[in-house]
């Protein structure tokens, strides 16, 4: 029995079996991670069960998860959204509540228009109500107190809190567990 590939992702590990990155996980586009494998750019570890893509003459198995031949390190985390509200666990810097992305927003501690500047050390992830509380104020000013001073994570701090991040069961293939989750507790 074959199965449509649809929108299948491969799960990226560095050569020391461990995901590339855990903000955002290093996943690739199945198609992408195939012709990896085929040029031999990577080692295939998994691939999906029943799921075949054919050519004229042959049949392929899909890649669910690679491996890199060289280990790469990471000396550096992208300044992105989804990054810095990783680094703040979805959570309001001011009132303390854990909120869905799309319900955060950033605020410039020292604001933009007094030269604070657009950088992991002056910007936090904040609810709309506390954003507009605070306004073009620092949080002294407005009366608000951080919860936790903005800092630069380094690669390994920033996995570090993406992995306590809950993920949904859509966004992990159950093909990956084994290489996602080593230190859970085995069930007895």
């Amino acid at each position: 029995m074959t199965v449509s590939v649809g929108n299948l992702r491969t799960l990226v590990l560095n050569a020391d079996m461990q995901p590339l990155s855990w903000a955002p996980l290093s996943v690739w586009n199945w198609r992408d991670a195939f012709v990896a494998v085929i040029q031999n750019r990577v080692i295939q570890v998994k691939t999906y069960d029943d799921v075949l893509v054919r050519s004229v003459n042959e049949a392929f198995e899909v890649p669910a998860v690679v491996a890199l031949k060289r280990y790469r390190k990471r000396k550096r985390v992208a300044f992105t959204r989804y990054n810095l509200f990783v680094r703040d666990q979805f959570t309001c810097q001011y009132c303390g509540e854990r909120l869905a992305s799309k319900d955060l927003t950033f605020d410039h501690v020292v604001p933009k228009s007094r030269g604070g500047r657009s950088s992991w050390t002056n910007i936090v992830a904040s609810c709309q109500k506390h954003n507009l509380m605070k306004a073009n104020r620092t949080p002294r000013e407005a009366g608000m107190r951080l919860i936790r001073k903005p800092f630069e994570p380094s690669p390994f701090e920033l996995d570090a809190l993406a992995r306590t991040s809950a993920m949904t069961e859509a966004d992990l293939h159950r093909t990956w567990m084994d290489f996602l989750y080593w230190d859970s507790e085995l069930e007895g």
